[in-house]
């Protein structure tokens, strides 16, 4: 099928189709993805609607016109709160320089040092040390009590946080935190890298929704809920300069106006980049920086083990060609070897290269013959696959696409696509090929995923796959401190569902910043979502 076509054949399905919000999170309490807000631009095939072209403040060109640096972003979502601890509001603050964390994700996708400067572990105890000097923005140093304090809050109004209430916190001085988890915990310092997690002078702070007083290099100038906000350099950030002086997020959902919005001068920077504003900047090398990176949000499929025997998973692993897929999804996409990023300590695992006549031959030597009709057929019955997804995340696109490679090979198929997949096929496990799409990596660590996946009887384990070998692994997994080990040990437990067939690995949804040449560090290096601008984000 030529591209064209396949194109005209999307936008049938996407008529057909109703859009679903990241797996449906909020039916499943398996898998509490982040809001829209934290997913990365699908491919848009539909025009958008027009939303009226934002503009730079009074107060900014002023500044910029006295030497000062105000950056201008776009944001293509808004919050009522910023409230660091409720909901997914510390993502934003986040974003906007605001708040911070004891940690904070690198480009390595590590817990690097940040308001905490060392974690050690013993045993079911954690001792955190505080950096020298942390400081609010009023000038309140940042106590190890009021570290207690904030992750106490946390768990009392993130229900996803909630489990921080079961541990049990001291703080011996004014700089070391003790946290005692009920059993050993090793992935306690990448958890508190969420952004959630950040620091709030919780006895100073008056109102937390407009104006909590945090850590970061920026303080709130101007907040419009559920639209627009403007930030300026907090004078007195405690880990020293910053560059910027100051900053104005525009809220613009739509991609034509921030394409417009940049082509003017009007904002400086985005991330989430669509394929097809991608090709417009791409186009234009001298105006703008475009950085693409692997993120964390994945694309994959389940092979049912009970409808689907062993000769024809392998048929269909060896046929899915993800680096096709990827070139169709134009950039917005990197082909995936397993579900985390390959940069990871925990990220090296291989597969099978693409062989479309290993597949056939693999079916072959299972008894299947090829029919007249180009389709494979045993028994007197034609081979044909139920390829299950719903219509976003670009999934209705890996359905037609899976479903043409597959037909390429003789395994016919056919394609169910649902509004709510966990109230469907992810729940009664009606499917033969599952398509789904999730952040694998929440904290650069593999047991979220490889426990929500591969353990017996796990929320996405709906394809029936069951290893012994793996259970004992995922279960030393859960209990192993040292990084080396917990990533040498998250590669054999991928390796083995590879080698078994169970699933398919497609692609890592890219993280694609554009900046306007001479802008840099809005993030661009990094593969979470969570962050933006902080001290080292300039303007030359």
């Amino acid at each position: 099928m030529k591209k064209k076509a396949l194109a005209l054949c999307l936008a049938i399905v996407m008529g057909m189709s109703l859009s679903a919000c990241g797996g449906a999170a909020g039916t499943s309490t398996a898998q509490p993805e982040a809001p829209a807000a934290e997913q990365p631009a699908e491919t848009e095939t539909a025009e958008t609607k027009e939303e009226p072209a934002k503009t730079k403040t009074e107060e900014a060109p002023q500044a910029e016109a006295s030497g000062e640096k105000i950056l201008h972003a776009a944001a293509s979502f808004a919050y009522p709160s910023l409230d660091v601890h409720k909901e997914y509001y510390g993502w934003y603050t986040s974003i906007y320089g605001i708040s911070e964390a004891l940690f904070r994700m690198d480009e390595n996708m590590s817990a690097a040092p940040c308001l905490a400067k060392s974690a050690e572990a013993d045993g079911k105890t954690w001792t955190f040390t505080l950096n020298d000097g942390v400081a609010f923005s009023n000038g309140n140093p940042l106590t190890a009590e009021m570290v207690v304090k904030n992750l106490k809050r946390l768990a009392e109004v993130n229900e996803r946080f909630a489990y921080l209430g079961e541990f049990e916190m001291a703080a011996p001085d004014e700089k070391t935190v003790t946290i005692t988890t009920p059993e050993i915990y090793p992935t306690l310092k990448n958890d508190l890298a969420s952004p959630e997690c950040g620091m709030v002078d919780l006895d100073a702070t008056t109102d937390f929704d407009n104006a909590p007083v945090c850590t970061g290099p920026f303080v709130i100038s101007k907040f419009q809920p559920e639209g627009d906000v403007e930030v300026v350099k907090n004078p007195a950030y405690w880990a020293g300069d910053v560059k910027l002086n100051g900053a104005v997020f525009y809220y613009m959902q739509e991609d034509d106006p921030k394409i417009l919005a940049m082509q003017s001068g009007e904002i400086d920077c985005y991330n989430s980049v669509s394929s097809a504003a991608l090709e417009v900047y791409k186009a234009d090398p001298d105006q703008y920086n475009v950085v693409s990176i692997p993120g964390a949000r994945l694309q994959f499929y389940i092979l049912n083990e009970k409808t689907l025997d062993d000769a024809v998973r392998e048929a269909v692993n060896l046929t899915v060609d993800k680096e096709k897929i990827a070139s169709y999804l134009s950039g917005t996409v990197s082909a995936a070897v397993g579900p985390f990023n390959t940069n990871a300590a925990y990220g090296k695992v291989a597969v099978p290269a693409v062989d479309t006549d290993k597949a056939k031959s693999v079916l072959e030597a299972d008894g299947y013959k090829l029919g007249s009709d180009g389709i494979y057929e045993k028994g007197g019955k034609k081979l044909s696959i139920n390829i299950a997804y719903y219509a976003a995340r670009s999934l209705d696109t890996l359905a037609l696409l899976i479903q043409e490679q597959l037909k390429a090979v003789g395994i016919d198929s056919t394609l169910t696509v649902e509004e709510d997949p966990d109230s469907t096929y992810i729940a009664t496990g009606d499917f033969d090929l599952a398509l789904y799409c999730m952040i694998a990596d929440k904290s650069g660590d593999p047991l979220y995923f490889i426990d929500s996946t591969l353990k017996q009887g796990a929320y996405y384990d709906c394809g029936g796959f069951d290893d012994d070998r793996c259970e004992k692994l995922i279960d030393e997994l859960r209990y192993e401190t040292d990084p080396a080990d917990r990533a040498a040990l998250a590669n054999e437990i991928v390796q083995i569902a590879i080698d078994d067939n169970a699933f398919g690995y497609v692609g890592l949804f890219n993280s694609t910043t554009v900046l306007r040449k001479g802008v840099s560090g809005f993030a661009e290096n990094i593969p979470f979502d969570f962050y933006g601008i902080d001290a080292n984000t300039d303007i030359q």
